[in-house]
């Protein structure tokens, strides 16, 4: 089995859209293996986004991220997990997200567009131990 970490995002948090993120997620046969609310600190932001680090966007990213609280969550499923939930997330970009996706139904601003995805097996890795450091 393998793992991925998905954040929903403080947007998707002050929209009450939770359940309806992890229903998805579910309904794909993903299980959510542990999950925590809390407000991402800048710190922990910068370790996050570390390869955004001097892009125009980086500063708007971390204030964004640690707005307001998130869901952080390891998902699990089978092989290459990332790329099902990436599939299931839609473009980054809601306005070209598919219909069906998570962007494409529900975010219109690709400022706020609601859930974050490891976009490969070792970033998975990198940031599930930067959020749950003592999960085995």
């Amino acid at each position: 089995m393998d793992r991925t970490l998905v954040i929903v995002k403080p947007d998707a948090v002050e929209r009450g859209l939770i359940g309806v993120i992890l229903a998805r997620l579910e309904a794909k046969q993903l299980r959510i293996v542990a999950s925590e609310l809390r407000t991402i600190n800048a710190a922990t932001a910068a370790r996050h986004y570390a390869e955004h680090e001097g892009k125009p966007f980086y500063p708007n990213l971390v204030a964004f991220i640690t707005s307001g609280p998130s869901l952080l969550c390891v998902v699990e499923g089978p092989q290459d997990t990332w790329k099902v939930v990436r599939g299931l997330m839609g473009s980054t970009n809601p306005k070209d997200a598919a219909p069906g996706t998570i962007r494409g139904d529900l975010a219109i601003e690709m400022s706020k567009n609601l859930i974050h995805g490891s976009d490969s097996q070792e970033a998975a890795e990198r940031e599930m131990a930067i959020f749950f450091p003592n999960l085995s």
